[in-house]
């Protein structure tokens, strides 16, 4: 480095450090005058810490005063309703009653419901017996081709008369369909246990208060059991009125044949 470049940087680090100095002051004076401004309490801050006091206070007397009543207000409601509306031993009691008794019963009684009696010994009525006691809606295509092995078809135009055919085809008619019926029947009674058993655990976990809505679940499941009942009323009188008009039909075919027979017999005696 040449001497002249080296007098250029004494000079401007001599010229460099008043400024700084002048910096430092500055800064340390405005620093000192804020700490005297915070330290010094003026109106204008008492003023601000007099509104946080009252606010505080307000929050603390008042407002406190008012939640201690309402929490004790609230206690007293709570301890009314597990003591007298709704005596929480009590409840308990009724929990425990419903949860032995399906612990008790539930189990026979699904047996009870579930119970299959297969008495057919050869292979198709055993086949017959097993789509009945399906409980499935969806085995009725089977339960109409079974029908036809186990009880015969119609016969042919040239085999029986129109109205043994007629007959023999309302018959066969009204019998599928009443079995149909029954594999719905069971089917829909399974429906039918299945919320009676949820309704039975909700009864037994159930909150005091929920009657009115557990109450009106059981009316729409009773009115479902109603009419489940009452498909199967129509299907029997169905059935009832079949077989009347069955014979009824055979009790006509027997008066024309007497008819008849008393017509040849008066035109033999005629003849005479």
């Amino acid at each position: 480095m040449t001497d002249k470049a080296h007098r250029n940087l004494e000079n401007t680090q001599e010229q460099t450090a008043p400024r700084r100095g002048h910096w430092r002051a500055h800064a340390v004076t405005a620093l000192l005058t804020i700490t005297a401004v915070l330290a010094l309490p003026t109106k204008a801050h008492a003023d601000i810490f007099g509104i946080f006091d009252e606010i505080f206070d307000t929050i603390q007397d008042d407002m406190g005063a008012s939640l201690k009543s309402i929490n004790e207000m609230t206690q007293e409601m709570q301890q009314l309703h597990q003591e007298v509306v709704w005596p929480l031993a009590l409840v308990n009691q009724a929990r425990g009653f419903v949860s032995n008794s399906i612990t008790s019963y539930r189990g026979y009684m699904t047996q009870v419901f579930q119970l299959s009696s297969p008495s057919a010994t050869l292979t198709n009525p055993q086949q017959l017996e097993t789509i009945l006691h399906s409980r499935s809606s969806a085995q009725a295509p089977a339960l109409q081709a079974s029908f036809t092995t186990n009880y015969g078809s119609i016969p042919q135009v040239n085999n029986a008369s129109p109205q043994d055919r007629i007959m023999m085809d309302i018959d066969d008619a009204l019998g599928q369909e009443n079995l149909k019926t029954t594999l719905i029947a069971d089917q829909g009674e399974d429906v039918i246990l299945q919320t009676a058993s949820q309704m039975e655990n909700q009864v037994a976990v159930s909150a005091p208060g929920s009657n009115p809505y557990l109450t009106a679940q059981a009316q729409v499941a009773n009115l479902r059991c109603q009419a489940f009942m009452q498909k199967m009323l129509a299907g029997e009188l169905r059935q009832e009125a079949g077989r009347i008009a069955h014979d009824n039909v055979l009790v006509k075919r027997r008066a024309t044949a007497a008819g008849n027979l008393n017509q040849l017999i008066s035109g033999a005696l005629t003849q005479r």
